[in-house]
C-alpha cells in the first residue's frame, strides 16, 4: 500500500484567531439585483490547497495538487477519489474547478458564498450537500463554526472547507490510510456519510463543554448572583441559539439524503445515514435541553437576586427594630425640661444613677429585642447561606 506523505494530525485543532464578530448567526445573502451564480471571493485571495486521497480495497495514495485541472484523471476511474480543498480560494480557480467538475453555477455560488443554511440539492450529475462543522476553540469556553460543503460524484467526493487550519476529518483519513473498518470496500456514498457522521459527533464534545458551563452557573447562581453571571446566562443562550440554527436545518438535510430517490446513494448507505439521522436528533434534544436550561437559569438569577435583596432588607430591618426604641429614649432624656419649675419635669435627671441607669434599660430594650427575633427564627436565615455557600465550596473542590 502507498500512502504519499499523509497528515494525521490534522485530527487536533490548531489555535485559531478569536474574534468576537457575531455575524456567523446570519445566512448569506445576495445583493438586491446580483445575479444567479455570483461568487463573492476577495479579489486578492490566495489559492486554496487541494488534497486528493485516491484509494480503493488493497490500495491508498495521497497527493497534493497544483491545480483543479490535475484532478480530471481520477473523477472516472474505479477508485474513489476525495478531493479535499482547503479554502475558498479565487474566482480563478473556481472556473477551472466548474469545467473539471462540471459544476453548476447555482452549486458554486452555495459553495462559496458562505454562510449557507445547511442543505441538499441534487443536480444533474452530482449532489451538494451543504454542513455546519463546530470545533471547540483550544484554550477557550466557546466553539468554532465553519460550513463545509460536499459535492458528491459517482466516483468522487469534493469537499470544500471554509477555514483551512483544521477539521474533524483526522480519523477518516487515518482510517483510510490505515485500511481500517469499511470505508475502503465501499463508494464514494459511503465517504459522504463517513465525513457527516464525523460532522454530527463534532457537536457532541461541544454540547459537554456546555453542560459543565451551565452546572457551574446553578451554583453561582444560588450562591453568589452577580452582574456577571447574568452575562454568562445572556451569551450562553446566544451560543446554544447559534448551535440550534446549524443542527436543526441539518438534520432536516439529512433527512432529504434518506427519503430521496438519488442514484448516486445507495440503498445500504442510506441505512448508514438513518444512523446519522439519529444522531441529529439526539443532538437536538441536548440543545434543546440546554436551552430550556439556561432560560431557567435566567429566572433562578432572578429570584435569587430577589431573595439577596430580601435577606439585606431583612437585616436593615433587624437593626432599625433595635435601634427604634433606643432612639427614642436617647429623644426623650434629650429634651430640655427645667428640674426647678416642677418636680415633674423629668425627676430622674438629678438622680445619683441616672445616667447608669438609662443605659442599663437601654441595653435590656436592645437585648430582649435580640432575644425575640432570635426566637422567632430571624437569624436562621443569615447563617444558612453562609453555610451553604461553604458547602457548595467545598463540593467543588472534592
Amino acid at each position: 500500500m502507498v500512502y504519499k506523505g499523509i497528515n494525521t494530525s490534522s485530527a487536533v485543532a490548531k489555535p485559531i484567531k478569536d474574534d468576537d464578530d457575531d455575524s456567523y448567526v446570519d445566512y448569506f445573502y445576495d445583493d438586491p439585483g446580483a445575479p444567479p451564480g455570483t461568487l463573492d471571493l476577495e479579489a486578492d485571495a490566495l489559492p486554496p490547497e487541494i488534497v486528493l486521497i485516491d484509494y480503493c480495497e488493497t490500495a491508498a495514495t495521497r497527493t497534493k495538487l497544483a491545480n483543479p485541472q490535475e484532478a480530471a484523471a481520477y473523477l472516472d476511474t474505479a477508485s474513489v477519489s476525495w478531493v479535499d480543498m482547503l479554502g475558498l480560494g479565487n474566482q480563478e480557480t473556481w472556473r477551472h474547478m466548474g469545467e473539471v467538475f462540471h459544476l453548476h453555477l447555482m452549486a458554486q455560488e452555495d459553495v462559496v458564498n458562505v454562510p449557507q443554511r445547511p442543505k441538499v440539492v441534487d443536480y444533474e450529475n452530482h449532489l451538494l450537500i451543504i454542513a455546519w462543522m463546530v470545533m471547540i476553540k483550544p484554550n477557550s469556553d466557546n466553539f468554532h463554526k465553519e460550513q463545509v460543503s460536499l459535492l458528491l460524484g459517482k466516483h468522487y467526493l469534493l469537499t470544500v472547507q471554509e477555514e483551512p487550519d483544521y477539521d474533524c476529518f483526522g480519523h477518516v483519513r487515518d482510517r483510510i490510510r490505515k485500511g481500517q473498518g469499511m470505508i475502503r470496500k465501499h463508494g464514494a456514498d459511503y465517504l459522504a456519510y463517513t465525513l457527516l457522521d464525523s460532522i454530527i459527533d463534532g457537536f457532541f464534545p461541544v454540547l459537554e463543554m456546555y453542560g459543565e458551563r451551565i452546572e457551574e452557573l446553578e451554583d453561582e447562581v444560588v450562591v453568589n448572583p452577580t452582574r456577571k453571571t447574568l452575562e454568562k446566562i445572556y451569551k450562553i443562550r446566544r451560543e446554544l441559539l447559534t448551535l440550534r440554527r446549524a443542527i436543526w436545518p441539518q438534520r432536516d438535510a439529512i433527512n432529504v439524503l434518506i427519503r430521496d430517490s438519488s442514484d448516486l446513494i445507495s440503498p445500504e448507505v442510506r441505512i448508514y445515514l438513518r444512523d446519522c439521522y439519529d444522531h441529529t436528533v439526539q443532538v437536538m434534544d441536548m440543545v434543546e435541553t440546554y436551552r430550556e436550561l439556561s432560560s431557567g437559569l435566567m429566572d433562578v438569577y432572578l429570584s435569587s437576586v430577589g431573595n439577596k435583596m430580601n435577606e439585606i432588607m431583612k437585616l436593615l430591618t433587624v437593626i432599625s427594630s433595635i435601634f427604634i426604641p433606643l432612639t427614642f429614649v436617647a429623644g426623650v432624656y434629650g429634651m430640655n425640661f427645667n428640674t426647678e419649675k416642677s418636680p415633674l419635669n423629668m425627676p430622674e435627671l438629678n438622680w445619683y444613677f441616672g445616667y447608669p441607669l438609662c443605659w442599663a434599660v437601654m441595653l435590656a430594650i436592645a437585648s430582649g429585642l435580640v432575644y425575640f427575633f432570635w426566637r422567632r427564627g430571624w437569624f436562621e436565615n443569615f447563617s444558612t447561606i453562609k453555610e451553604e455557600g461553604r458547602k457548595v465550596t467545598i463540593d467543588r473542590v472534592q
